[in-house]
């Protein structure tokens, strides 16, 4: 009864997305995007930091996020997407090429653009309810299973009309006693539907390895995209590729917040102001259906830096003008004056005067 009394409101037919199951309301539709996370792993403690880009008609959502320890949850602060994003933006870069290419003159074409827990004890219920806060348009539900049945029936109890497959993809996390955020989105304006970014949401919990949970999201319907900001002390990388296509790496470095030359109040807020090492990560999953695991981080065999590098392609020119026009037309004077000055040489050379004609004496 408690349960139902907290949580009732929370459960509709589910919705896969990026990061756990979204659950829209009835006869509505809602997608993820684009997922959009930064994880913090300082050895003891890990923090996840996500962001969700939605389209669709749902003027409400739900999602349920798997956690491997029991976690804290507050509101995010978007200024940190925006830090970080500046802080790896690509270095822009111009390289020149010598010969003409479609798109200059005298060729006419197109463009010309450039071609990486402890486990609840015995006696606890099968669902328990371990916390509930409002924060902001949230209302966020903690959950903890020791049953994967009894989680199965508690949420059909609740609410939920869920595809076995779902329920599949939940018993690996009830089987290693993992918990649970339930979190209902419920803006004020509940005639607006959801789009664009959602505002993001903090977790922290104990953690001895940093390990990002996707394994729900083979249940979306459609191709899914992550960018991955893991904040560490070296430069990591995900263990493997789970199902969707190799993880890039766009940026690689080490960050001291206080040095950057950048405000990183948000960035600070998060790692304490302890230097840490940052990599970007971004990875396609076409098929998400694939997906067959959660990302777990490790560190990289070196804390080799990198950074993406975007360049613009641009014509040689000297003046305005073209190089390969000048090199031409200086061949062609280069040319000329060869010419000119062998003319010149042969007219210069003394003419030979033929040998002189000798009149044989005449006969008898």
């Amino acid at each position: 009864m408690l349960v139902s009394l907290q949580l009732g409101s929370l459960i509709s037919p589910a919705y896969a997305c990026g990061c756990g199951a979204m659950v829209p309301s009835r006869a509505t539709q809602v997608s993820v995007d684009r997922e959009t996370s930064v994880v913090d792993w300082d050895g003891r403690t890990e923090q996840i930091v996500m962001r969700l880009t939605v389209r669709g008609d749902a003027p409400e959502a739900a999602w349920i996020m798997p956690v491997p320890h029991r976690a804290s949850v507050e509101l995010g602060d978007p200024s940190l997407f925006s830090e970080l994003s500046t802080l790896t933006a690509p270095v822009q870069a111009t390289r020149h090429y010598f010969w003409p290419r479609s798109g200059d003159w005298p060729f006419a074409g197109s463009d010309n653009s450039a071609d990486g827990v402890g486990a609840p004890s015995s006696a606890a219920p099968p669902v328990e309810v371990v916390g509930r806060e409002r924060l902001g348009p949230f209302d966020v539900a903690r959950l903890a299973a020791t049953d994967p049945e009894a989680l199965q029936k508690w949420l059909q109890d609740n609410g939920f009309e869920l595809p076995d497959r779902l329920a599949t993809a939940l018993k690996p996390y009830v089987d290693r006693k993992w918990e649970y955020v339930a979190i209902r989105l419920a803006p004020r304006d509940k005639h607006s539907p959801l789009g664009g970014d959602l505002d993001p949401l903090r977790l922290r919990f104990a953690s001895d390895r940093p390990v990002y949970p996707m394994r729900l999201s083979k249940l979306a319907s459609t191709p899914q995209q992550l960018g991955l900001y893991v904040l560490a002390a070296h430069r990591m990388e995900p263990r493997g590729t789970i199902g969707g296509d190799a993880p890039q790496v766009t940026y690689a470095g080490r960050l001291d917040p206080r040095s950057t030359g950048v405000d990183t109040g948000a960035l600070e807020g998060v790692t304490g102001g302890r230097p840490v090492f940052l990599t970007a990560i971004e990875q396609s999953f076409p098929h998400p259906e694939r997906i067959d695991g959660d990302h777990e981080l490790r560190a990289a065999g070196a804390d080799t830096p990198y950074r993406t590098m975007v360049y613009t392609d641009r014509l040689l020119t000297v003046g305005g003008v073209p190089a390969w026009v000048l090199s031409l037309l200086g061949a062609a004077l280069v040319a000329a004056g060869a010419a000119l000055l062998v003319l010149r040489i042969r007219r210069r050379r003394p003419v030979v005067p033929p040998p002189p004609v000798v009149v044989p004496p005449p006969l008898g």
